[in-house]
């Protein structure tokens, strides 16, 4: 079994890589859709994050991502709060979901703030998916982000020095989609698959 941590700043492609590599056989966990699920009604992170940022976060009876974002991504203590809420309970569902793996399974598990969790020595490889700033920026907008709100979150995150100083390996996202395509089977064929033989 190998347990991949694939990273990289918000708008350079992690989950278009996620697909390519799971297109290649690999099973796929995205951190994001953990952290949806320890939040839906009726769980205990739902309740946690209701009493610690009121009521109006909701939209009809659901916690409202956007409206939680602008909170989280203007003031630090509160992108804090929230994280100590959510992330012991993500970790949790992911360790369930590694306990249920097969021993020759490759879990490629995308996680946006690998670096700053410090949860480099959770994975027995690193990959980090880079890009051009106003690459990224573009497919913000392209989300329906405005320039504000991007530059916020980019700004909340670590680094690409701070990321690349931690991966095994570094995927730049600045060309098209079958040169990335075949940037990630090199990748499957020489350094992932082959850690299993």
């Amino acid at each position: 079994m190998l347990i991949v941590g694939l990273t990289g700043g918000i708008g350079a492609g992690k989950s278009t890589v996620a697909n390519m590599f799971a297109q290649l056989g690999a099973l796929t966990i995205d951190a994001d859709q953990l952290a949806r699920e320890v939040i839906e009604p009726g769980t205990i992170g739902f309740d946690e994050v209701l009493s610690a940022f009121g009521d109006s976060i909701l939209t009809e009876g659901d916690i409202d991502r956007k409206k939680l974002g602008k909170i989280v991504f203007k003031d630090v203590a509160k992108r804090r709060e929230l994280e100590s809420i959510i992330h012991p309970k993500v970790q949790e569902r992911l360790a369930e979901k590694i306990n249920r793996l097969d021993p020759g399974d490759i879990l490629i598990y995308e996680i946006p703030l690998l670096v700053e969790t410090g949860a480099m020595e959770k994975f027995d490889y690193i990959i980090t998916v880079e890009s051009d700033i106003e690459n990224r920026l573009d497919r913000l907008f392209e989300r329906g982000m405005d320039e504000d709100e991007a530059e916020r979150r980019i700004a909340a995150q670590a680094s690409q020095q701070q990321r690349e100083s931690v991966a095994n390996r570094v995927i730049i996202n600045d060309g098209d989609r079958a040169e990335l395509f075949g940037e990630c089977a090199r990748i499957w064929e020489s350094e992932l698959n082959a850690s299993r033989q």
